[in-house]
C-alpha cells in the first residue's frame, strides 16, 4: 500500500528542520521566517496531531485563510487590469482563476502532495487534495510574511504564469451551468437521470444520462454525481456548441 511521503523523516530535529526549511524555500521562492506555519500546512488531519492546548494541527484552517487571500489578491489584480469590467464580469473572471480545477493544477505543478505528512494512503485522497494544500500553503505564507509577502507569491506563482484575461474570457467554468442556462433561454426541457453503477472494480460509480427535449444526448460515468453530470454536460455542449456559442 503506497503512502504519501512524509516531510518529517526520523532524523534529528535540526536535520529535519534544515531539510524542511530548504523544501519550503524552494517552493515559495524565498526564505521562510517561521517553519511552524508551513509544517501545519503540510499536515493532514489523519496525523492526529494537537498542540499544547489540545487544538488540532492540520492544514484545514489554513486552507480557509488561503482561499480568502487568493480571492483578495486576484480581485485586486482584476480590478486594476480590467477597468471596464462590471461586478458580474469581475466575479466571473475571479471564479475562473480560483476554480477548483485550476487550484488542483497549481498544487500538482508544485508537487505539494509529495511533502504531506499523513497516515492515509495516497489512493484514498481525492483530486482536490492538490488544491487544498495549495490554499493552505498560501495561508501559511500570509501568516509568515504578511499581506505583501503573500501577494508577491500569488503574483509569481499564479497571476504571472496563468492569468491571461483574454484567454480566461473564453474559458468555461462549468459545462453543466452553461448548458442549463442555454436550455432555459431556449425553453428546452432537460433531465439528468442518475443511477448507481458499481462496475467491476468494486468502487462505487454513478452513471448519468442527459436528455434534452426527451431525447438522449449524452452519457457519462464517474465516481461522483457531480463529475458524471459535468462530463455528460461537456459532451452535450459539443453537440450543440455552435447554437450555444451564438446565443452567449
Amino acid at each position: 500500500m503506497r503512502f504519501i511521503n512524509k516531510i518529517f523523516p526520523k532524523k534529528s530535529r535540526s536535520t529535519e528542520d534544515g531539510n524542511f526549511f530548504a523544501t519550503v524555500e524552494k517552493i515559495i521562492g524565498s526564505k521562510p521566517n517561521n517553519l511552524k506555519f508551513y509544517k501545519k500546512a503540510f499536515t493532514h488531519r489523519s496525523s492526529n496531531k494537537v498542540d499544547d492546548n489540545g487544538n488540532p494541527i492540520n492544514y484545514e484552517r489554513l486552507e480557509f485563510l488561503g482561499d480568502s487571500m487568493l480571492s483578495s489578491v486576484i480581485a485586486a489584480h482584476l480590478y486594476r487590469k480590467a477597468p471596464l469590467g462590471d461586478e458580474g464580469y469581475l466575479t466571473k473572471m475571479r471564479s475562473k482563476i480560483v476554480s477548483r480545477e485550476h487550484l488542483n493544477e497549481l498544487g500538482r505543478d508544485l508537487n505539494l502532495i509529495d511533502h504531506v505528512e499523513s497516515k492515509v494512503p495516497f489512493s484514498h485522497f481525492g483530486e482536490n487534495i492538490h488544491g487544498n494544500i495549495f490554499e493552505a500553503l498560501v495561508g501559511a505564507i500570509f501568516l509568515d510574511k504578511g499581506y505583501s509577502g503573500c501577494e508577491e507569491f500569488i503574483q509569481k506563482r499564479v497571476i504571472i504564469p496563468y492569468v491571461d484575461i483574454a484567454r480566461l474570457e473564453g474559458k468555461v467554468i462549468s459545462y453543466k451551468s452553461l448548458l442549463i442556462e442555454w436550455c432555459q433561454k431556449e425553453k428546452k426541457n432537460f433531465n439528468y437521470e442518475i443511477v448507481d453503477d458499481n462496475g467491476n472494480d468494486g468502487q462505487k460509480h454513478f452513471a448519468v444520462k442527459l436528455s434534452i427535449d426527451n431525447k438522449l444526448i449524452a452519457k457519462a460515468r464517474a465516481t461522483s454525481k457531480k463529475k458524471a453530470e459535468e462530463i455528460a454536460s461537456k459532451r452535450a455542449y459539443f453537440s450543440f456548441q455552435e447554437k450555444i456559442d451564438n446565443k452567449s
